[in-house]
């Protein structure tokens, strides 16, 4: 128990360090807003890591399977998450095994994902890569 206390503490201390992280929660915190880019209101996920939306998604429907999937990540969750207004849910068919049961996050109706390179808080490798665009919460 203590070194799980030690552990959490190590992390909050490190998560007040990002500038501008969590200024605002989402879906129970599970997606946070921060600083992308010299930008505010860049969606991240609730470690920090930047969210993107992929050109070749349209609303409510993810295009990003096999080894796509692998390099960007969906941003999934249990299907009896709760959302409203600009957050939707959305069926993938990679839904099996260890994804049994969950559902891909979509803001506006775009897919959600992260980039496998973005190895910390604030990374945006993934904004350089053609198709691909940091998720922002336009208000």
């Amino acid at each position: 128990m203590k070194i799980r206390n030690l552990l959490l503490g190590i992390a909050a201390v490190g998560m007040l360090g990002c500038t501008g992280f969590a200024l605002a929660d989402e879906l129970g915190g599970l997606i946070k807003t921060a600083t992308l880019d010299g930008k505010p209101n860049g969606l991240t996920d609730a470690k920090g890591m930047t969210l993107y939306t992929f050109d070749q998604d349209t609303a409510g429907v993810s295009t990003c399977f096999d080894k796509c999937a692998v390099a960007w990540p969906p941003v999934w969750v249990p299907a009896a998450t709760a959302v409203s207004g600009d957050w939707t849910l959305i069926d993938r068919k990679d839904a099996t095994g260890p994804a049994a049961g969950m559902k891909q996050v979509a803001y506006k109706g775009m897919p959600l994902y992260t980039w496998f390179k973005d190895k910390a808080p604030g990374d945006i490798t993934g904004a350089k890569i053609q198709s691909w665009h940091i998720a922002y919460d336009a208000g």
